[in-house]
């Protein structure tokens, strides 16, 4: 095989594993229920001010 097929090949083979990677993370985030990202972004936004040095 010349070096441009196996090239080829490769970058094939890079852009599916992308989009696994991809459809995985999305399939993961739309799996939250909405209480539960508001629970979430409460928990991080406490911690944010907690680490703010005045406490606002």
């Amino acid at each position: 095989m010349r070096w441009w097929k196996v090239l080829g090949l490769a970058a094939f083979a890079g852009v599916a594993a992308t989009g696994v990677v991809i459809a995985r993370a999305e399939r993961r985030r739309r799996a939250y229920t909405p209480e539960q990202i508001r629970t979430r972004l409460r928990e991080r936004h406490a911690e944010a001010t907690r680490a703010l040095p005045d406490g606002r």
